[in-house]
């Protein structure tokens, strides 16, 4: 028998997570040190003979005890899937309440009424007005806006919200990790949906109440992002998370392919004054979602009083594994599927256990983190580059109606979510069949979503006026930009499960400063000049800086627990006298 240590969880870990010498090592000291196995002479040839034998073939990596978590209950979703749905769900509320004032603007903003320097070099570096349906454009005429707002000034709207955003990423991902991501995630999208009904009064009243109104919603939704990724690192196996959190996070495409084109007819329309229609629909599901995600939706699996003991004891079996083979040094849990049966034991469970401070230092100075970051900070600078500006450049450039507008600039998000969902389980397929290690796999996927939507944007100036090119390098080549589920987004667990969220509200929290400077800096650089050659600048800007974020990550990314994120042997001590 091999030693105790050696389950088939931990050895299915240790073919995953790290094929290397190293985690043979571990292994035979683990065997060396297991006490009434039996097997304390086994050699070092017959330690690294078994773990072949066992990591060749195909088998599941991690599996539920005698399959039975794939055959409990009665046909229903698993309690983990009802949590995907509705953080899916609760990203699509959030993005539909973010995006649709890049929509709503061109039907807020008076055109017309703002002034342009040298309009003949204008006429003569623009796209010409098409003929009615040329370009796909119905001929709707554009009604005029309310408001004066020049490119500065609508970039400073547009960006203001980010100001909040990027605010309250880091105290969101480690609220979550001290007090459980439910509350953190779900407050988060209702003061999000609060101030999105606001917003039209407070347009109408003043603009400096806009840029406030639009901090604070930012302020809201900054926390959903780093508190999901704490909750994603308790409730999905590692050998799920690829797949798991591609849909999850793909909820915030779905809002946007549908916010655009919904906000697009509601501004067409005279419902609720059109334009602030928008609002008011978005703000109320937020207010619905809300409802339902504070009653189906907890922090761990062990709060959960409706998950079933077959489900809760695979999903903490696989997190026990991934533990045991990045801190071998630990005792194993008590068997959990003995003490689900028992409720002074559930209570026992959910003892809260002392927080650990966060290692600043450390963590700050890791390069693996800053690689992170910074290839965030291009895909970001990129990703807010045609979220916020490309319905003005298809109004103003392409003339496309606001309709029309808002559906094309939807279409990339939906094939983005179908590529990111299509990469997350061919990545999670090559993982599981060992085909690439995981640090390789995040390198290739992140490539592929950073360099291939830069030749996107690139490919955008080649085209020019030619509005079905423009469509196939916005939808077709810019999809694959959803292929960062598998790349860089769950490196954070992989380096620290137990920090996950304060890293990734870190390295959000900068990708998103992006977010109100690219609006801001695409304002300097048209500056009234709606023009070809302005516009061709601004996607060189955006293809180049996400394309040096990705050669950085290249370079120093690593997906090796790091030695801060352990522990220590005091709090080893901690754990097993708790245990005891």
């Amino acid at each position: 028998m091999p030693p105790h240590k050696w389950t088939d969880e931990s050895r299915d870990a240790s073919c995953y997570y790290d094929d290397s010498a190293g985690t043979a090592n571990r292994f035979r000291r683990n065997s060396s040190s297991s006490n009434g196995s039996g097997s304390g002479d086994r050699t070092d040839d017959e330690a690294d003979d078994e773990r072949e034998a066992f990591c060749s073939g195909e088998r599941p990596l991690i599996r539920s005890s005698a399959g039975a978590e794939d055959t409990d209950g009665c046909g229903l979703m698993k309690t983990r899937h009802i949590f995907g749905l509705m953080g899916f769900l609760g990203f699509g509320v959030v993005y539909a309440m973010r995006v649709n004032l890049s929509v709503a603007i061109v039907a807020m903003v008076n055109q017309t009424a703002i002034p342009h320097s040298n309009s003949s070099v204008i006429d003569a570096d623009t796209c010409p007005m098409p003929a009615p349906g040329g370009n796909g454009s119905a001929p709707i005429p554009i009604r005029e806006g309310e408001f004066v707002w020049d490119e500065a000034t609508q970039g400073l709207v547009l960006g203001s919200f980010f100001y909040g955003y990027v605010i309250t990423q880091v105290p969101g991902g480690r609220m979550a990790e001290l007090y459980g991501g439910k509350r953190i995630y779900g407050y988060g999208v209702l003061i999000t949906a609060l101030f999105t009904l606001l917003t039209p009064l407070a347009a109408h009243w003043d603009l400096p109440l806009l840029v406030l109104v639009r901090v604070l919603e930012g302020m809201g939704e900054g926390v959903t992002y780093p508190a999901m990724h704490a909750m994603l690192a308790q409730w999905i196996p590692p050998l799920e998370r690829n797949k798991f959190a591609a849909v999850v996070y793909a909820g915030s495409n779905i809002g946007t392919v549908i916010s655009m084109p919904l906000t697009g007819w509601l501004c067409s329309l005279d419902f609720l004054g059109g334009w602030p229609s928008a609002f008011y629909i978005f703000g109320l599901l937020g207010i619905l979602w809300f409802g339902c995600w504070m009653y189906l939706v907890y922090d761990k699996p062990r709060d959960h009083p409706r998950i079933s003991c077959a489900e809760r004891d695979y999903i903490e079996r696989s997190l026990q594994a991934q533990r045991l083979m990045e801190e071998p040094d630990l005792e194993e849990e008590p068997d959990i599927e003995e003490e689900c049966d028992q409720q002074e034991n559930r209570v026992r469970l959910r003892r809260p256990v002392e927080a650990e401070g966060i290692p600043w230092r450390s963590l700050l100075t890791s390069v693996p983190l800053w690689a992170i970051l910074l290839t965030q900070c291009g895909q970001g600078w990129a990703f807010y580059t045609q979220l916020t500006e490309l319905p003005t450049y298809m109004s103003n450039i392409l003339h496309f109606d606001i309709q029309s507008n808002a559906l094309l600039n939807a279409v990339p998000y939906l094939t983005a979510w179908f590529v990111g969902i299509a990469c997350s389980a061919l990545a999670d397929w090559m993982l599981a069949r060992r085909y690439i290690s995981l640090i390789n796999s995040y390198k290739l996927w992140n490539t592929v979503a950073s360099v291939v939507p830069s030749l996107g944007l690139i490919g955008i100036i080649y085209v020019g006026c030619d509005w079905v090119w423009v469509t196939f390098m916005l939808a077709g080549v810019g999809s694959f930009g959803g292929a960062v589920y598998a790349g860089n987004q769950m490196n954070h667990i992989a380096l620290s499960p137990k920090y996950a969220g304060t890293m990734y509200g870190i390295t959000n929290s900068a990708a998103n400063i992006c977010g109100f400077l690219a609006p801001y800096v695409i304002g300097l650089i048209i500056n009234h000049r709606e023009t070809l050659t302005q516009w061709h600048v601004v996607f060189w800007l955006a293809a180049g800086l996400n394309i040096a974020g990705n050669f950085i990550y290249l370079i120093f990314a690593s997906a090796e627990e790091q030695s801060w994120s352990k522990g220590t042997p005091r709090r080893h001590a901690v754990q097993r006298s708790q245990r005891a």
